[in-house]
């Protein structure tokens, strides 16, 4: 059975007015007499009508829809991200279309061009590993959809941009390891393409700088997927310890490296902190239930939603073009447990 939508022309025709004057009526114009607006508004209750968003988007030239492009939704810190977001646009009177690229520049270009056919009014996105060409963003931006970046941000489009203090965090967690008394720090991180990436590494090395540690290039191992694929994850970790200079502590930099680098850490029958200590970027609400519970820099994830979804409405609702922009820079907030502690040194046994 075909569904089909109760129409402005169905309630006029069962009312016996012309469709101009429930069209009026239910806007609420001062042209209509209040008794017929009270006829109109009941019966339109009744029947359960609502206004269809696509003549309206139309007659307004506005969806009321914003489209959101992230890497994986099951990911803690984007499921966050889109709570923010959504607590913002639903307050304002939009829809939000949650779209993935699953770590893929293809499956991102494909995604955004459909998102613009669909007439959204504007997009919050946050890049794929795999993102190096933004062509198919730049187009878009320069035929004037308004588009805001978030956590995944790029200098090569000008816009408004929101992320966190990732170096800041980076060099936080390192300096916690530092102070705990480790000196060979891995650091697994995810493509080389991403901002957060570079800021991350940045922060990282920083650290080892202020306390005359040098950097090991050996000791950074990227990932392209970001964690997604398991098997990448383990081969890291199989690399890194097969050396001839093993680590002694790792700063994983995000959600989906940090639980992956766990599992394969189990695998390879690592024990934490007893064989490796560890610290990651996570923003899951049960790291201190890990067994050790997990240090970790969490990132203010529904902040970064709000505050990029205001901004972008900000660009959608002007009545002016926007020229000038800014980037907002949040906090991130580090929690030391037990898998970040130094194994206490056993005493040899007599002889």
């Amino acid at each position: 059975m075909k569904f089909e939508t109760v129409t402005i022309k169905d309630i006029a025709r069962a009312l016996g007015l012309s469709t101009s004057t429930v069209s009026r009526a239910l806007r609420g114009s001062y042209e209509i007499s209040p008794e017929t607006k009270k006829l109109v508004l009941e019966y339109a209750e009744k029947i359960n009508y609502r206004p269809n968003p696509i003549a309206l988007s139309l007659k307004e030239r506005k969806s009321r829809s914003i489209g959101v492009v992230v890497s994986e939704i099951a990911n803690t810190f984007f499921s966050q991200a889109i709570n923010g977001i959504e607590s913002i646009a639903y307050n304002r009177g939009y829809h939000v279309i949650i779209s993935q690229s699953h770590e893929s520049y293809e499956r991102e270009k494909v995604t955004i061009q459909h998102l613009a056919s669909r007439s959204v009014d504007g997009l919050l996105v946050s890049l794929s590993n795999e993102t190096i060409d933004l062509s198919h963003l730049k187009q878009l931006h320069e035929k004037g959809l308004p588009v805001v970046f978030f956590d995944r941000i790029t200098d090569e489009i000008n816009t408004h941009k929101v992320t966190a203090n990732n170096f800041k965090g980076a060099y936080d967690a390192t300096q916690h390891l530092i102070n705990k008394g480790f000196t060979r720090i891995a650091h697994i991180t995810n493509s080389q393409n991403l901002s957060i990436t570079r800021e991350r590494l940045q922060g990282y090395q920083e650290a080892l700088k202020k306390n005359n540690i040098p950097f090991d290039e050996k000791l950074v191992h990227y990932t392209l997927h970001g964690g997604m694929i398991y098997d990448e994850i383990e081969g890291e970790i199989k690399k890194m310890f097969s050396a001839r200079q093993k680590p002694d502590a790792i700063l994983t930099a995000s959600d989906r490296v940090t639980t992956s680098c766990l599992t394969a850490l189990k695998a390879a029958g690592k024990r934490i902190p007893e064989d490796i200590s560890v610290i990651g970027f996570t923003n899951t609400n049960i790291a201190e239930l890990f067994n050790p519970p997990l240090s970790a820099v969490r990132q203010p994830a529904f902040d970064m939603g709000q505050a990029a979804t205001e901004l972008l409405i900000q660009i959608i609702e002007s009545k002016r073009p926007v020229t000038e922009f800014e980037t907002r820079i949040l906090d991130t907030e580090l929690f030391t447990r037990e898998s970040s502690e130094h194994p206490p040194i056993q005493p040899k046994a007599e002889s």
